[in-house]
Protein backbone atom coordinates (compact mmCIF):
# COMPACT_ATOMS: atom_id res chain seq x y z
CA UNK A 1 0.00 0.00 0.00
CA UNK A 2 1.09 3.47 -0.81
CA UNK A 3 2.31 6.09 1.81
CA UNK A 4 -1.09 7.63 3.10
CA UNK A 5 -1.76 11.70 3.41
CA UNK A 6 -5.44 11.43 4.67
CA UNK A 7 -8.06 9.43 6.32
CA UNK A 8 -11.83 9.81 6.59
CA UNK A 9 -13.36 11.09 9.66
CA UNK A 10 -15.28 7.84 10.21
CA UNK A 11 -12.17 6.15 9.82
CA UNK A 12 -10.49 7.80 12.65
CA UNK A 13 -13.69 8.01 14.99
CA UNK A 14 -14.11 4.40 14.09
CA UNK A 15 -10.45 3.40 15.50
CA UNK A 16 -10.77 5.73 18.47
CA UNK A 17 -14.09 3.36 19.49
CA UNK A 18 -12.11 0.39 18.93
CA UNK A 19 -9.48 1.78 21.33
CA UNK A 20 -11.87 2.70 23.63
CA UNK A 21 -13.52 -0.04 23.91
CA UNK A 22 -10.08 -2.03 24.71
CA UNK A 23 -9.47 -0.27 27.31
CA UNK A 24 -13.00 0.08 28.83
CA UNK A 25 -12.54 -3.79 28.32
CA UNK A 26 -9.64 -4.05 30.48
CA UNK A 27 -11.11 -1.35 33.30
CA UNK A 28 -13.99 -4.23 33.76
CA UNK A 29 -12.06 -7.07 34.27
CA UNK A 30 -9.71 -4.91 36.76
CA UNK A 31 -12.75 -3.58 38.50
CA UNK A 32 -14.03 -6.95 38.86
CA UNK A 33 -11.10 -8.68 39.76
CA UNK A 34 -11.42 -6.96 43.17
CA UNK A 35 -8.35 -7.63 45.56
CA UNK A 36 -6.64 -10.42 46.19
CA UNK A 37 -4.42 -12.91 43.59
CA UNK A 38 -7.25 -11.97 40.64
CA UNK A 39 -6.20 -8.77 41.49
CA UNK A 40 -2.57 -8.93 40.91
CA UNK A 41 -2.80 -11.29 37.99
CA UNK A 42 -4.53 -7.73 36.29
CA UNK A 43 -1.69 -6.00 37.51
CA UNK A 44 0.56 -8.35 35.92
CA UNK A 45 -1.22 -8.24 32.88
CA UNK A 46 -1.80 -4.39 32.83
CA UNK A 47 1.53 -3.12 31.14
CA UNK A 48 1.65 -6.12 28.69
CA UNK A 49 -2.02 -4.78 27.52
CA UNK A 50 -1.44 -1.52 27.14
CA UNK A 51 2.09 -1.93 25.28
CA UNK A 52 -0.07 -4.59 22.66
CA UNK A 53 -2.34 -1.73 22.45
CA UNK A 54 0.29 0.49 21.15
CA UNK A 55 1.16 -1.24 18.41
CA UNK A 56 -2.64 -1.51 17.36
CA UNK A 57 -2.72 1.95 17.67
CA UNK A 58 0.32 2.45 15.51
CA UNK A 59 -1.09 -0.07 13.03
CA UNK A 60 -4.34 1.75 12.43
CA UNK A 61 -2.34 4.35 10.50
CA UNK A 62 1.22 2.06 9.71
CA UNK A 63 0.60 3.69 6.18
CA UNK A 64 0.73 7.37 7.57
CA UNK A 65 3.08 9.69 5.62
CA UNK A 66 6.21 10.54 7.58
CA UNK A 67 6.62 14.19 5.75
CA UNK A 68 3.31 14.82 7.17
CA UNK A 69 3.82 13.10 10.65
CA UNK A 70 6.59 14.90 11.42
CA UNK A 71 9.70 14.51 13.25
CA UNK A 72 9.59 17.14 16.34
CA UNK A 73 8.92 14.47 18.75
CA UNK A 74 4.89 15.09 18.26
CA UNK A 75 2.56 12.09 19.89
CA UNK A 76 2.72 10.31 16.21
CA UNK A 77 6.63 9.88 16.43
CA UNK A 78 5.99 8.83 19.99
CA UNK A 79 3.82 6.19 18.85
CA UNK A 80 5.68 5.23 16.28
CA UNK A 81 9.14 4.93 18.37
CA UNK A 82 7.40 3.13 20.85
CA UNK A 83 5.91 0.48 18.63
CA UNK A 84 9.37 0.38 17.32
CA UNK A 85 10.90 -0.47 20.82
CA UNK A 86 8.42 -2.66 21.60
CA UNK A 87 8.85 -4.97 18.29
CA UNK A 88 12.58 -4.83 17.63
CA UNK A 89 14.59 -3.36 20.88
CA UNK A 90 13.13 -6.01 23.59
CA UNK A 91 10.95 -2.82 24.89
CA UNK A 92 13.48 -0.37 25.63
CA UNK A 93 12.99 2.90 24.66
CA UNK A 94 15.10 3.84 21.31
CA UNK A 95 14.42 6.62 19.31
CA UNK A 96 15.66 6.55 15.78
CA UNK A 97 18.09 10.08 14.92
CA UNK A 98 15.62 11.33 12.24
CA UNK A 99 13.43 12.05 15.00
CA UNK A 100 13.75 14.34 18.05
CA UNK A 101 11.95 12.78 20.83
CA UNK A 102 12.96 14.01 24.37
CA UNK A 103 11.47 13.21 27.74
CA UNK A 104 10.22 17.13 27.89
CA UNK A 105 8.62 17.02 24.47
CA UNK A 106 7.05 13.13 25.01
CA UNK A 107 3.80 12.70 26.34
CA UNK A 108 5.00 10.21 28.94
CA UNK A 109 8.54 11.22 29.58
CA UNK A 110 10.35 8.37 29.05
CA UNK A 111 14.26 8.51 28.46
CA UNK A 112 16.12 6.43 25.84
CA UNK A 113 17.03 2.97 27.52
CA UNK A 114 13.71 3.12 29.77
CA UNK A 115 11.60 -0.03 29.78
CA UNK A 116 8.36 0.45 27.97
CA UNK A 117 5.86 -0.50 30.50
CA UNK A 118 3.09 1.34 29.88
CA UNK A 119 -0.27 1.65 32.65
CA UNK A 120 -3.75 2.01 31.80
CA UNK A 121 -3.58 6.04 32.58
CA UNK A 122 -0.68 6.24 30.73
CA UNK A 123 -1.77 4.65 27.65
CA UNK A 124 -5.07 6.33 27.48
CA UNK A 125 -2.79 9.75 27.85
CA UNK A 126 -1.09 8.64 24.87
CA UNK A 127 -4.24 7.82 22.76
CA UNK A 128 -6.00 11.40 23.37
CA UNK A 129 -2.59 12.67 22.10
CA UNK A 130 -2.26 10.57 19.00
CA UNK A 131 -5.22 10.70 17.77
CA UNK A 132 -5.77 14.83 18.60
CA UNK A 133 -2.66 14.94 16.24
CA UNK A 134 -4.05 12.68 13.77
CA UNK A 135 -7.02 14.54 13.31
CA UNK A 136 -4.95 17.68 13.11
CA UNK A 137 -2.94 16.44 10.59
CA UNK A 138 -3.93 13.69 8.88
CA UNK A 139 -8.18 14.00 8.64
CA UNK A 140 -9.97 14.89 5.10
CA UNK A 141 -11.45 18.06 4.63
Amino acid sequence: MLGRKTYSKGYIDGCRAQVAEQVAAFRAVADAAGSGKAAKAVAELEPTYFNALVIVLDTYFVHRLRGVEGKDGNPLNEVRVLTASLMEHGGLLTVEKAITLTPESSVLGLSPGEPVRLSETQFSTLADAFFADIEAKFAEP
